[in-house]
């Protein structure tokens, strides 16, 4: 009968958040980094930054 360790099963997730973890963050922040430069993406960049000057009225 084999019996594991509460302290195994910790050491094993702490190690894999550890390494994986902090690595898929890392993949995470550098893809939301990039995301606005990405090609095609300029005009609707430059309509978000226009539209807090568009009145409601505006068509």
């Amino acid at each position: 009968m084999s019996v594991l360790s509460t302290h195994s099963t910790y050491d094993m997730l702490r190690h894999l958040a550890d390494s994986w973890g902090l690595l898929a963050m890392a993949l995470i922040f550098l893809a939301l980094c990039l995301w606005p430069f990405r090609p095609g993406s300029g005009a609707i960049s430059q309509d978000a930054a226009l539209s807090i000057f568009e009145d409601d009225s505006d068509d």
